[in-house]
């Protein structure tokens, strides 16, 4: 089962120092930079639409239509901004990329930037992971040394600046728009669109925005060529790409894969569910597109498989649960999460996700009243669709999912509480220091 992992972005994860220029160019770095400057920018585009690469960050859009949206009268400079405010519960393969190869992404980043005619690009990252901020920052510095960065990069007539940008840890910055109010020293809060940021993007120029995994693919494309991209993944879902699986699994971890792969093939190479214990639901792409269950295990993980059963590929957060885990205290915890995490510009989302809380922690204690639960799916409704960003369409996804594939569980709250049940020392995923012996499991 090994065989069907394909480590690309995730090849010298395990080198000693990987993240340093010398390790990086040892095992042919920046060579794919060289291929590219002796093409015509408009090539490298044309690559990356025949390619088919299409956006890691989650909606799938392909990268090259997007790049060829720019306008091409535009007198404002262009820019290109990659999102690494990864923020999606689950989701964890963008920073441990920047933390582990920095250098795999600033390659890309400057292929990229060559090929839609940007002289300065911005890598916006999420302020928490101070660590991660500071190896890309160090990477940068090294790359300007080197003459990857700055005027004239490699003897050619090409320049290019780049800032590392520090987000002040917001969930709804990981929106493009909300990113750009936020690297404009504004509240990151969404904004209307039209215009789009390919027109009217940061400081009002046209601005192409990408996921760190997508930018990062490109110079694996311009190495190896497009033949190569489109031989692994599936029709509409082309090459390889990084599966999060976290939860109550053997061996969590970060698996590569090309697209298409089953939860149950990544299962098998985890270790399956930790011991004594079985699959009772997971989210295939991070909580805001929804649950699957045991009865979903050979969904291809691709762009189309999970559209197919009522959900989204998303960022590929496979977080599992087992039979031990309340869905009524899941779900209220991640619907705490969304209001938290809320900008609170949307009246819908701002107050509908405040009483979705209140519902939710009400039948978590028992105490539900006839009503909540069809008051839960109203609100959902009301909520989805209704606001400027995705956050409301995801609050109100978990929140009906969850009802629909678990309703008995929400009926129980009404009379018995949800800890009663499924009591919760039952279900951390960490066992207790001398918890393993006893339950028979491997440390």
């Amino acid at each position: 089962m090994t065989d069907t992992l394909t480590p690309v972005l995730s090849a010298n994860w395990g080198d000693e120092r990987a993240w340093k220029l010398s390790n990086y160019e040892r095992r042919g770095g920046y060579q794919a930079l060289r291929t590219a400057l002796g093409k015509a920018p408009a090539d490298i585009i044309g690559q990356v639409k025949n390619a088919n690469l299409r956006g890691r960050g989650g909606a799938g859009f392909p990268a090259g239509v997007k790049w060829s949206f720019l306008p091409k009268d535009n007198p404002n400079p262009v820019y290109l901004v990659v999102n690494c405010d990864e923020s999606e519960p689950g989701t964890c393969k963008d920073i441990p990329l920047v933390m582990a190869s920095p250098h795999t992404l600033l390659e890309g980043v400057i292929i990229s930037s060559y090929a839609v005619g940007c002289h300065h690009a911005f890598i916006y990252i999420r302020g928490e992971v101070l660590h991660v901020i500071r190896r890309m920052q160090q990477a940068v510095r090294e790359a300007y040394s080197a003459g990857y960065l700055g005027k004239g990069i490699l003897g050619t007539d090409f320049d290019l600046e780049v800032t590392v940008h520090a987000g002040a840890g917001a969930y709804i910055c990981g929106e493009e728009t909300a990113l750009l109010d936020s690297l404009e020293g504004r509240r990151g809060q969404p904004r209307l669109k039209p215009p789009f940021p390919a027109v009217a993007g940061l400081y009002a120029s046209p601005t192409v925005i990408n996921n760190v995994e997508t930018i990062a693919t490109v110079p694996s494309i311009i190495s190896n060529g497009v033949d190569w991209f489109t031989s692994m993944g599936t029709e509409n879902s082309r090459g390889m790409t990084l599966y999060s699986l976290s939860g109550h699994v053997a061996n969590p971890g970060q698996f590569e894969a090309p697209m298409g792969i089953t939860l149950r093939q990544l299962l098998d190479m985890a270790g399956g569910i930790r011991h004594g214990h079985q699959l009772k639901f997971w989210t295939p792409g991070g909580s805001s597109l929804g649950i699957l269950t045991d009865e979903h295990l050979d969904v291809p993980l691709d762009y189309d498989g999970p559209a197919k059963v009522g959900t989204g590929l998303g960022t590929k957060a496979l977080q599992c649960f087992d039979e031990t885990t309340s869905a009524v205290r899941a779900c209220l915890r991640y619907v705490e999460f969304y209001k938290h995490e809320s900008c609170g510009k949307c009246t819908p989302c701002r107050e509908g996700s405040w009483w979705l809380v209140q519902l939710l922690a009400r039948l978590e204690a028992g105490k539900g009243e006839p009503g909540d639960i069809d008051k839960l799916l109203d609100l959902s409704d009301n909520i989805a669709g209704r606001s400027f960003c995705a956050l409301a369409d995801g609050t109100a996804t978990i929140v009906k999912s969850m009802v629909n594939y678990f309703r008995p569980e929400f009926e129980a709250g009404l009379h018995t509480p949800a800890w009663e049940l499924f009591p919760y020392e039952k279900t951390t995923a960490w066992y207790r220091a001398g918890a393993v012996a006893e339950s028979g499991a491997t440390a």
